[in-house]
Parts: structure tokens; sequence; C-alpha cells
């Protein structure tokens, strides 16, 4: 990822293809040992693995800003590492504590701390006599950090206990239920142009869904409030949403309870590549037509389209 003038060089163009492969571990050590080891296990298990050696894999060795970034970061080393990260939506991260051409103690921080990844659960492992970096990784916000020799002993159970995957089966079932009326409201909003209603509509719906057929609202709301602030010109915040929806859009099936996820996932990456396109300095020149309407269908018959 090359970012130029300030912009953050996102690209929002994750598929379903990449969701219906083999859950992904992803895991930044290098040493060949354990990555062999890690990775029979991971494919015993019905995993797929992806190393990451040197934090260069990621991004260039160049110092973050001089200001506070809140939340996601939108420039430098850590918007490169949210960005590759929320696009491979891995199930497991693993951070080896010797690997030191890795930036761990940062990125783990970074890792559990934003929306847009800290669902991911992160484990440590590394030499027991190394307590100092031990701690700094669990207050960091690691969710597990063992010694290397309890890691690899009981590697399989540790990847079958904290792993998260979704459940494809489940999330199916829950596609196959109407709309609720709150959710209608929201998309009737929505498309009008009301993407503040819109969110707060959807909210409501995604409240009082306790299946996995929420995400499907959180996933709407979430484009919703993109589009509210590309429509206010607030590029940081937009780009934040972009990031943060990619773990609930893309797991969906391209159909959700009458929604057509899949054009609204299409119709959202050209949202975002044209943002970029423009950067910070020019959203006020923002075509506002590329916002399209969410099309779903209730027994049947087509959504209503935007008022015009």
């Amino acid at each position: 990822m090359r970012l130029s003038g300030g912009n953050p060089a996102f690209c929002y163009n994750a598929s379903m293809d990449d969701a219906k492969e083999l859950p992904l571990i992803l895991g930044f050590v290098a040493d060949l040992y354990f990555t062999v080891r890690i990775e029979s296990t991971a494919e015993r298990l019905g995993y797929r693995v992806k190393w990451i050696e040197r934090g260069e894999q990621i991004a260039p060795p160049e110092p973050d800003p001089p200001w506070r970034q809140l939340g996601e970061h939108l420039v430098g080393p850590g918007a490169a590492l949210l960005d590759q990260v929320s696009l491979w939506r891995p199930a497991l991260i693993l951070f080896d504590l010797d690997n030191k051409a890795v930036p761990w103690e940062e990125w783990i921080m970074l890792l559990t701390s934003v929306p847009a990844t800290r669902r991911i659960p992160v484990m440590c492992f590394g030499s027991h006599r190394d307590v100092e970096s031990m701690r700094a990784a669990k207050s960091a916000g690691a969710k597990l950090v063992l010694a290397r020799s309890r890691f690899v002993s009981e590697l399989p159970e540790l990847i079958q206990k904290h792993a998260r995957v979704p459940d494809p089966a489940a999330l199916q079932e829950a596609c196959r239920q109407p709309l609720t009326a709150d959710a209608i409201r929201g998309l009737q909003e929505f498309n009008r142009g009301e993407y503040f209603e819109a969110h707060e509509s959807l909210e409501t719906a995604w409240m009082a869904d306790e299946g996995v057929g929420r995400d499907l609202y959180r996933a709407v709301l979430q484009v919703a409030v993109a589009y509210y602030q590309i429509e206010r010109a607030n590029y940081n915040g937009a780009a934040k949403m972009f990031l943060r929806m990619r773990q609930w859009i893309e797991p969906l099936p391209d159909t959700c309870r009458g929604i057509d996820v899949a054009q609204l996932r299409a119709d959202a990456h050209k949202v975002h590549q044209a943002m970029l396109e423009l950067g910070p300095e020019r959203l006020y020149e923002f075509d506002l037509s590329l916002l399209r309407p969410v099309r779903y269908a209730l027994s049947g018959e087509a959504g209503p389209e935007p008022a015009l």
C-alpha cells in the first residue's frame, strides 16, 4: 500500500469468493520451525495461514504522523495494517514476541482497540523468560499470551477454542427470515437519501435482533453512515466507516432477507473508490448520484426507489 499526499490508499475490494475460502489464521511469525508447525496444525483443522515475517510486508518503514490519530488510523503504517487486516478478515491473529522485525506492541494495541478489527482474537507466544514482553503484549490488548512451550503443546486446542469463525449455515438460515418493520423503515429512509434517519431505524432493528441476521442491519446502517459522512464532506468519518463495514458486509450471502447484498457491496465499492480518487481536499466535488438506493424485495416485489 502506497501513501501519497497524506491520503490513505485504501481499496474496498474484497470479494465473496474470498469470503467462501477456508477461514484464515494470520501469523506475524518468522521462525521457520514455528511456521511449519502452525501451518500443519491449522491445515488439519481446516484453516489456511498467511505469514507476515517483517513489518515492511505491510507498510514501508516510516514514522507515524506527528499528530494523534483517534480510532482507526487513516495515514501511516497503522493505516496500512488496518486496511490489510480488515480486508483479510482473519479468524485469529498470532504474534511471535521474539519477532523483532514486527512492531508487535504497537500493532496489537491498534488492532485490539479499533472497531474495524477489535473483534479478531489476538494470541501471542514467546519465551517464558521474557516476562517483560509477555506483560507488554497482555497490556497492549492480546487475548492470550503464552509461553512458547505451552503454545506448541496446546496448539490444536488453542486454535479451536479461540479462532472466531462465522457459521455460514446459521447465517443462511437467518437470511431466509423476513425484514422487520424497523428495517423496512430504515431501507425506505436510505432510499430517500435520509441516511442519518436510516441509521437510527436500522440500529433499532439491529438491537432488537438477537441472531446472526442482525449483521445484515449493521452492514446496511454502516453504509448509510458512510454516505451521510460523504454528504457532509467528512472524509475521515467516511473512510473509517468503509473500514468498519467490511467485517459485516463481506460474509453475507449475495441476497439476505430480500436485500440485494451483492449490489450493495458493489455500490459501496464504487463510492469508496470515487472518494479515494478525490481525497479529503476535494470531497466536496463528490458526485452524489453515486449514492445508489438499496435494492430489496418484499413478497416478491422490488423495494421502493428513492425520491428524485
